[in-house]
């Protein structure tokens, strides 16, 4: 997992990568890199809204369109009502906790998959996201 970033490497990634430098998206980016947590929209919303109050929800879904498409950051659905952004994009994988709503990394070389289906002619698998979801068990 790469290690969070303070505002100035925040502001160097997103130049490196072509994004349009906003306040509004640098203090969204700065609270995913400098946290490198899995964060929901709203999450994300709220911590840019204590400091300063420059980001609207439509920013923050626009400001997190831009950095999914420039590679930087990973969308993880976990259910229909819940998505989380990950700054981790390496291959890796996730253990959600349903009553809870925490998200983990599972690293990717402990779990292997076997037996892939036949995928169409002229596709090849581009990745494979798992995500474990898990409830306290009866005793």
């Amino acid at each position: 997992m790469k290690s969070p970033l303070n505002r100035e490497q925040t502001i160097d990634l997103l130049r490196a990568h072509d994004i349009n430098l906003t306040q509004p998206r640098i203090d969204i980016a700065h609270v995913l890199f400098s946290r490198m947590e899995h964060l929901s929209a709203d999450q994300i919303l709220a911590m840019v809204n204590e400091t300063s109050p420059s980001a609207s929800k439509a920013t923050v879904y626009n400001t997190l369109k831009v950095l999914r498409e420039a590679g930087l950051i990973r969308e993880v659905i976990v259910d229909p009502t819940k998505v989380f952004f990950d700054p981790n994009t390496e291959p890796h994988h996730h253990l959600y906790d349903v009553v809870t709503g925490c998200l983990t990394d599972i690293p990717n070389h402990t779990l292997r998959v076997e037996g892939m289906p036949e995928l169409p002619p002229g596709m090849v698998a581009d990745g494979i996201d798992i995500v474990v979801r898990m409830r306290p068990g009866l005793q």
